[in-house]
């Protein structure tokens, strides 16, 4: 607790936070997770084998990877006299544990990695993460950090970057709100957004490649489609 107390003075100290959000229309996702739950298949009859459905969790990490391919400065950090740019994308995850413990287990490379090979990646540092046994290597400082709080019922929240990063991008909740749509005869439809904020290091990431990820993200999300072809 006192580390992690150390390293939120010491980014909030440190480092020109500022924030955007935006929402997201989830709409096409929840169509495609219940289409890909649909196609998974038991190991045997027994209930325990069940496969673990893909989350909502699982697109969001990866079409955050691939955003920060299409605009490598959130994918970077400053050294004082110069910015470093990291060639993989390496996502810590922020875990609450049951007991009560902040965590954030690393899923590396994830831009190259498929929404199966994800969501059981993240299963596993979950387990780990609450039997107290995530490895030295499973808790390293990647390059970028998700934090969810839509579980808790929070519509949205700013998260603290970390000393070592240059962006994280916090989660909220999904409302059911009513949108414009030009091909409902209504003029309107109900869609499930999602409100996300991205917290950035203003010496790394200027507000309009900030905004820009933010499309790219948002894109991914709303075609969810591209990010398996």
């Amino acid at each position: 607790m006192k580390e992690y107390a150390r390293r939120v003075v010491e980014s909030k100290s440190t480092i020109p936070h500022y924030y955007l959000t935006i929402d997201v229309d989830l709409n096409e996702i929840l169509k495609l997770r219940e289409k890909l739950n649909s196609m998974l298949t038991p190991k045997s009859k027994d209930p325990k084998d069940k496969p673990r459905g893909i989350t909502i969790n699982d697109f969001i990490i990866k079409a955050a990877a691939l955003a920060c391919k299409k605009r490598p400065e959130t994918n970077s950090i400053w050294m004082e006299k110069t910015i470093r740019q990291y060639e993989t994308v390496d996502i810590n995850v922020a875990i609450n544990t049951d007991a009560g413990v902040l965590v954030t287990p690393i899923i590396y490379n994830v831009d190259q990695k498929g929404l199966s090979a994800i969501n059981q990646e993240l299963s596993e540092l979950s387990k780990k993460a609450n039997d107290g046994k995530l490895s030295e290597n499973e808790v390293e400082m990647g390059t970028f950090t998700i934090s969810n709080l839509g579980m808790y019922g929070i519509t949205n929240f700013s998260a603290v970057i970390h000393p070592q990063q240059s962006a994280v991008l916090a989660i909220g909740g999904i409302e059911t709100k009513i949108i414009p749509a030009q091909d409902s005869p209504k003029g309107f439809r109900q869609s499930s957004m999602l409100n996300i904020t991205l917290s950035c290091d203003h010496r790394v990431i200027d507000g309009a490649v900030g905004a820009q990820w933010l499309q790219e993200f948002k894109q991914f999300l709303e075609n969810p489609g591209s990010m398996i072809l």
